[in-house]
């Protein structure tokens, strides 16, 4: 039974990479591009989580979403500060 909860959790994860159930903050991103942090985000984060990137001088809404990830970018398209859920 628990072997079973533990595979769906992993659902729609790539085999070898780094899942971890309930993360919701991606540090080592930071300095990445937004392309390699967004591919990271999606094999980690539950299936049909939702990546943005985002300059991060930009205005956002404050409501919490489950689904998604802001990414906040500088002008050369570089992770400025840790990605997480909301």
């Amino acid at each position: 039974m628990m072997a079973d909860k533990q595979n769906q959790s992993k659902e729609g994860h790539q085999e070898g990479s780094e899942y971890q159930p309930g993360k919701t903050e991606w540090p080592e991103v930071v300095g990445l591009t937004s392309e390699e942090a967004e591919s990271k985000i999606k094999r980690e984060a539950v299936a049909g989580t939702i990546v943005h990137a985002v300059p991060s001088d930009s205005f956002v809404t404050m409501d919490f979403r489950r689904d998604r990830v802001r990414i906040f970018i500088d002008s050369s398209g570089r992770v400025v500060k840790p990605p997480r859920i909301g």
